[in-house]
């Protein structure tokens, strides 16, 4: 098989084919350009292989290459990096590696392009392009790779034991790619990730929440969940989302998969938006089900509270995961705390209070969580799914009505802290809490205007109750 480039490739394949002949190295391009190039797959990582010292080359492709391009290596790790034309390209000299159990860290010795095929992750990964002269655009795939792709199956090179136990993150690596390109995985393969999951322990949080990102992203996140459960490697760093499988019986009465439910909401969400906290949101809304779970006799299952649960866990969980701790958290915190509200509203009669309230309450943030509502919807009732949608319809209508009138979304309040201690000639106290929080409640429930008059007004008679005087 020979590959056409297009004129920009072209032009920099030759400048990095004029390079290595200057150092007598033959050279490759290798790994996901090769697999994305036959997928028609726009890609900008371009990694490169050179039977020689990468970081050589590197230098000699920098100097060869026309206009600004920023360079950099890493002597011991013996890869270098050019940033180029949108382009980012790495080469690295071929090699193989050896493993002690105890660390994802190889031993490293120079090699063949074989030995450089042997040691990476999968057959649709291993392939490379010859950028030599004679053999220039000719396909090396020692492991039918192609073949693969056509079948849309991710297979290790070699025993996949040994590739997983050498470097354990190589099985997360699996299942992302899975998801991304909705490609099973060979039975051997996922046979070995089930058999040696729990070596997935010496890796550090920090890549493991990389690759699982990376899978949250892709256009269906439920399959790499799945395999996730399944082979054992969910529970290993995240026991709380597989907490939710499984559905218990009382009096003839069960309830739903709420670990299957979660999966539901994810793909629900990830087919309208491609945030990866709303994402999250999905996967958090539900995870305090199970401690919060009773049954009534007369009314079934109930998770009362559930949200506010799950809204304490978020820090916690994001911590251990190595997620951010800032506003992402914040944001997916209120999520979760938030998700019951607008389905609570369509059960009942709508008050402009209860609206202004959820206003207040969501701020800019309002449109995402109603995204997550509606994907929150997964009954496989036709009617319930659109009657449920009608009412949401109706909630949005208000909501606007009630922003229109009343301004509440991201509210400031209109008499501050300050002008209340100079208005009663008083210091920081208790007393200025209570006075904000009274015209904040009288202007959610509408007894007030939202704006200074009315607001000093009320004020000023509520300083009264208390005993303060102008």
């Amino acid at each position: 098989m020979k590959f056409q480039f297009s004129e920009k490739e072209e032009s920099l394949f030759k400048t990095i084919q004029q390079a290595a002949d200057e150092l007598n190295y033959p050279v490759f391009v290798i790994g996901g350009y090769v697999r994305d190039k036959i997928l028609g797959r726009p890609t900008n990582d371009l990694d490169f292989v050179c039977q020689g010292n990468g970081i050589d080359l590197a230098k000699k492709v920098h100097q060869l290459l026309p206009g600004k391009n920023s360079f950099s290596y890493f002597k011991n790790f013996g890869t270098a990096m050019i940033n180029f034309d949108g382009l980012e390209l790495e080469f690295v000299g071929a090699r193989k590696e050896s493993y002690d159990r105890k660390s994802r860290k190889p031993a490293v010795e120079n090699g063949t392009l074989e030995d450089d095929q042997n040691r990476r992750d999968f057959t649709i990964n291993a392939m490379a392009i010859n950028l030599s002269e004679e053999h220039f655009g000719e396909l090396v795939d020692p492991f039918d790779g192609v073949a693969d792709l056509n079948a849309k199956i991710i297979r290790t090179p070699l025993d996949p034991d040994q590739t997983f136990s050498d470097d354990p993150l190589r099985m997360l690596r699996a299942i992302r790619f899975a998801s991304q390109l909705n490609f099973e995985i060979a039975t051997t393969t996922l046979d070995s990730i089930k058999r040696i999951s729990n070596r997935l322990e010496i890796i550090s949080g920090e890549r493991i929440i990389t690759e699982i990102n990376k899978i949250i992203l892709s256009p269906k996140p439920s399959i790499g969940f799945v395999h996730l459960f399944k082979t054992g490697l969910l529970k290993i760093f995240f026991p709380e989302m597989v907490n939710l499988h499984g559905v218990e019986y009382e009096g003839g009465k069960g309830h739903k998969d709420n670990f299957y439910h979660t999966l539901q909401v994810l793909d629900n969400v990830s087919e309208v938006s491609d945030d990866l906290w709303l994402r999250w949101s999905a996967i958090m809304h539900d995870i305090a089900k199970p401690p919060t779970k009773r049954y009534k006799k007369g009314i079934g299952w109930t998770f009362h509270g559930h949200e506010v649960v799950g809204a304490k866990w978020t820090p916690k969980i994001f911590r251990r995961l190595k997620l951010p701790m800032d506003q992402k958290m914040r944001y997916v915190q209120k999520m979760v705390r938030l998700h019951l509200r607008p389905i609570s509203l369509t059960n009942e009669e709508i008050t402009d209070s209860a609206v202004r309230r959820l206003l207040f309450d969501a701020g800019d943030d309002l449109e995402d969580l109603m995204i997550l509502c509606r994907a929150d919807i997964t009954s496989k009732n036709p009617k319930k799914v659109e009657r449920y949608l009608a009412n949401y319809d109706k909630l949005l209508i208000k909501i606007d009505e009630i922003e229109a009138k009343d301004q509440i979304r991201n509210w400031q309040p209109p008499i501050s802290g300050e002008l209340i201690m100079q208005t009663f000639n008083i210091q920081p106290s208790r007393e200025v809490g209570v006075i904000k929080d009274a015209i904040k409640e009288a202007i959610l429930d509408g007894e007030i205007n939202n704006d200074y008059e009315a607001a000093f007004e009320f004020m000023v008679k509520k300083a009264a109750e208390i005993g303060l005087k102008k």
